[in-house]
């Protein structure tokens, strides 16, 4: 199990970053000074601030203020459940009220700085602070309303009981109950006067017997006393309070005198009742008709338990008026009690509801913030797990197994990729290196993987067009594509022409399909330029050609050029019938005999073309050879020409340059004729332009004549391909391949701005030419 990090480390790995969190504000602590010196509480004085506002915001600190709320709200209740009155204590009410108050205000305080940080990470919009606001206002709201529900009936029941306890009723049970007290006490006293005044009557009727014999009169008064129920009996002598006789159980016993008053009161006739001295018993003093003056007092005992009755019915009575008249004070006072256990227990269950929201919201919002460094692609991050069981502590552990899985996964996948990039790498490498134009297809034949011979041979950006079908990219491929997804199970091999007219190209395409069981997985295009090898096929087929007919057809020319010229010279005088016309037959046998000398001249000119002997040459003297050539043969056409007086020098074969040269302004000319046969007047014009470019000579031919053929344009410089009609197809053939052999090329154009054709033959300098010929 992970270890729980410090809380800045946590703060930092799972706390959202916020492009302006912890910056100071203007004049805030930690403001920097002129200089940008840290001012007065920096860095050092915020974190201590930090420290001490996490320390008293802590669990700890909260779960021991809610547990001291809680003890004091119980305290509270236990004071107010025995009932004392406030007025008789009025300092505990006091100490209850204060330690009611300072509880609450710790409390408050530790609340405000809870839900403060509370409404400031909403603000900043930190992770998880909408679930913790709303599970806030849950926890509060759960133990707000039956708080007030409870504050509602407590109160309504607290009124109807006051209500209840000083109604009529009960105020009239009250005093009538003192009064059957009190009466039951008058009782006995009137019935002590009673026997007082019939005692001293007897006594007084007896009173010879205190003179004759004391002894006698102390047991007639002893009889006195027995006879009704008396404790104490004792005749005082009223000026000296000295004790003349006594009886009863008491009477003997050290008995204290009356009070003056008592005597006074008795000695002018009335019957003094009063509490015996031990509490227990009421006295009668009552004066006796002698002299000197007596005083008679006498004892009776009442129960005990009674006077504690009557006692405690009086004590009783006078608290009950007491909190009658200060009914309402006992009302505001029991109110603001309640409010404040209310409000003590009120805020304890919300600081508690808060405790309960952060151990809810908190790890969600760490599981939030993982959550979006993961899609960061940070797999590395972890979120605390807490030695709990519960469902947030399940839910931190399968996410921590579910990021080491992906990390894992991702450097399994990022392994298996950097093989496949290799593989890849390999294979391309592998492809850039054949010859032959490669493309990988889908199944659904689209561009997967080209290698850059292919994109040369048709011309095409193929890796740019990955995902698109080749058969719109490559319209000429689409039937043979078709026919390879008809039928994947063979391979599909056709030639396939590409390209304009002029530039004509011939590929030989094969499409083979990745078969896994029956199904295609995708295709391979492999596809060949083939068309200089069958111009090159061509060629030497028409040169072996060539060259049977030449050894064929030469062989007999001259025996018949020959017969043909001795029969014009033996018989052209002896024919009289009709010489003309043998003189004709026989001129016309010697000249076709040449035109056929000339043709089969050509054919061995192509089939046996010598080596050049290459050397630096004048190409400016050369087109100027060739040009004069032409010129005198054909002075009705306009000759024109732009070659340098000297130069430029480049390595060649002068006799076949020249040759070369002579067969493009021969073509020239004769597409010169074709155009003007039929016109009475016109002439046609020819330009030869000689020029140097960076590391080449060319040497163009410009005409007006019909132009290039809109048909077999990509065939002009095969063997015995002419649209002249007594062409032999072969000067094209031979200009290209004295070029070849020379290292350049031949390109054959239309004229831009009028009809006509421009050949170009392009020869490279070497390494030796100038521009000047130095």
């Amino acid at each position: 199990m992970n270890q729980v990090p410090p809380r800045a480390a946590l703060t930092e790995a799972t706390a959202p970053h916020h492009p302006h969190a912890g910056a100071p504000g203007p004049g805030g602590a930690g403001a920097p000074g002129p200089g940008g010196e840290p001012g007065p509480g920096g860095e050092p004085g915020r974190a201590w601030a930090s420290r001490v506002a996490d320390f008293l915001l802590g669990r700890a600190v909260t779960i021991g203020l809610v547990v001291l709320a809680v003890a004091t709200g119980i305290a509270t209740f236990a004071i107010l459940a025995r009932g004392a009155p406030f007025a008789a204590r009025s300092g505990a009410g006091v100490g209850l009220v204060l330690a009611n108050l300072s509880v609450l205000l710790l409390l408050g305080l530790v609340l405000a700085g809870r839900l403060t940080r509370v409404v400031t990470e909403r603000r900043r919009g930190a992770a998880g602070s909408r679930l913790h606001v709303r599970l806030v206002l849950l926890y509060s709201g759960v133990a707000v309303a039956p708080s007030i529900v409870v504050a509602g009936f407590a109160v309504a029941f607290f009124h109807f009981g006051i209500q209840a306890w000083f109604n009529d009723p009960v105020r009239t049970a009250v005093t009538e109950s003192l009064q059957v007290a009190r009466g039951y006490l008058e009782e006995h006293r009137d019935n002590i006067r009673a026997v007082a005044l019939e005692m001293a009557n007897d006594i007084n009727r007896s009173g010879q017997l205190l003179a004759i014999d004391p002894r006698d009169f102390a047991r007639a008064l002893a009889q006195q006393a027995a006879l009704r129920g008396l404790t104490e009996a004792v005749i005082y002598d009223a000026a000296s309070e000295q004790v003349v006789a006594s009886a009863g159980l008491f009477g003997g016993l050290g008995v204290i005198p009356p009070a003056r008053w008592a005597i006074s009161q008795a000695l002018r006739g009335d019957v003094v009742v009063l509490d015996s001295s031990h509490g227990s018993g009421v006295r009668a003093v009552v004066s006796l008709n002698s002299a000197p003056a007596l005083v008679l007092m006498i004892g009776r005992p009442v129960d005990p338990q009674i006077l504690n009755y009557m006692k405690r019915t009086e004590q009783a009575v006078a608290q009950y008026k007491r909190l009658d008249a200060n009914r309402s004070w006992l009302q505001i006072a029991f109110a603001w009690i309640f409010a404040m256990v209310a409000l003590l227990v009120l805020s304890a269950a919300v600081l508690i509801g808060l405790v309960m929201a952060n151990q809810i919201a908190r790890p969600i919002g760490r599981l939030i913030n993982a959550a979006e460094r993961v899609r960061g692609g940070d797999l590395a991050v972890r979120v605390p797990e807490k030695p709990t069981n519960d469902e947030i502590a399940g839910l931190s552990r399968a996410f921590n197994r579910m990021t080491g899985q992906l990390a894992a996964q991702r450097a399994e996948l990022m392994a298996a990729y950097r093989q496949i990039d290799e593989r890849r790498r390999f294979t391309e490498t592998v492809l850039s290196g054949v010859s032959a134009g490669v493309i990988g297809l889908d199944p659904q034949g689209r561009i997967e993987l080209p290698n850059r011979i292919a994109d040369l041979l048709l011309g095409l950006d193929l890796l740019a067009a990955t995902g698109q079908r080749l058969a719109d990219l490559v319209p000429e491929f689409a039937p043979l594509l078709t026919q390879a997804l008809a039928a994947p199970e063979r391979a599909h091999v056709a030639e396939i022409e590409l390209g304009p007219p002029a530039r004509r190209r011939t590929l030989l395409v094969r499409i083979g399909a990745d078969l896994s069981g029956e199904r295609a997985e995708g295709f391979v295009v492999t596809f060949d330029d083939i068309t200089e090898l069958q111009a090159a096929q061509r060629k030497a087929a028409w040169a072996d050609v060539a060259r049977r007919i030449a050894h064929e057809i030469k062989n007999p020319l001259t025996p018949i050029q020959l017969a043909a010229e001795r029969l014009k010279r033996r018989f052209g005088r002896e024919i009289t019938s009709d010489p003309e016309t043998f003189a004709q037959c026989a001129e016309t046998i010697v000249r076709h005999v040449g035109d056929i000398g000339r043709m089969v001249d050509e054919f061995s000119a192509f089939a046996r073309m010598p080596q050049p002997v290459i050397k630096p040459e004048d190409i400016g003297r050369i087109a100027r050879e060739a040009l004069v050539l032409q010129k005198t043969a054909r002075p009705q056409i306009a000759w024109r020409s732009d070659i340098p007086e000297q130069g430029p020098v480049a390595p060649c074969d002068r006799r076949m340059l020249r040759q070369a040269l002579t067969n493009l302004l021969a073509n020239a000319a004769d597409a010169v004729a074709m155009r003007l046969r039929g016109e009475a007047e016109g002439a046609g014009r020819i330009a030869l332009e000689v020029a140097a470019a960076p590391g080449e000579v060319r040497l163009t031919v410009t005409d007006d004549g019909i132009g290039l053929p809109q048909e077999d344009r990509g065939r002009l410089t095969e063997p015995y391909v002419t649209h002249k009609p007594k062409g032999t197809g072969l000067g094209l053939a031979i200009v290209k391949k004295i070029m070849e052999d020379h290292g350049g090329r031949l390109v054959l154009e239309d004229r831009a701005d009028q009809p006509g054709a421009v050949a170009t033959l392009i020869l490279p300098m070497g390494t030796g030419g100038t521009a000047d010929g130095a």
